[in-house]
């Protein structure tokens, strides 16, 4: 699956680098955030997972990561809802990338040990506005906490 996302994000036209795939790194990394401020309670393994999964699927370096976290928080500050975000997603991505990215959402929201009934929440708006179905949408959650 990992392999999959990497794919995805390293096949983006090169030409089109500045514009689509800046977008599509500031959606994910946004709704990543999002699930991460869910609880209201910011903690280093959470952090710490966001930094490596963009560092990992995106290629970045670790100020890349940084500036990609800062625009993304920004931009998530701005945002009246996820529709923006998942836009970009919907409009890049394959039905299996999308149920890839949900699945990199639960597995934030499990990397402090606990899931708060929030990031559910959160993750389960996203994958409406991604159109995962709900048996992908528990499949992914499934798949989440296997590792």
């Amino acid at each position: 699956m990992f392999k999959q996302i990497k794919q995805l994000f390293s096949s983006i036209d090169q030409q089109d680098y500045d514009i689509e795939q800046h977008d599509l790194k500031t959606a994910v990394a946004a709704l990543l955030i999002e699930v991460m401020r869910a609880d209201n309670d910011l903690q280093a393994d959470e952090q710490h997972t966001l930094s490596l999964t963009l560092k990992k699927y995106f290629d970045l370096t670790d100020e890349a990561v940084d500036e990609l976290t800062e625009q993304a928080s920004a931009s998530l500050d701005d945002a009246i809802d996820y529709f923006q975000f998942s836009k970009q997603i919907n409009n890049q991505c394959s039905a299996q990338q999308r149920i890839d990215i949900v699945e990199l959402l639960w597995r934030l929201a499990y990397s402090d040990g606990e899931l708060d009934s929030q990031e559910e929440y959160v993750i389960r708006r996203v994958a409406n506005l991604l159109y995962v179905t709900h048996e992908d949408f528990i499949a992914a959650k499934l798949a989440a906490t296997k590792l």
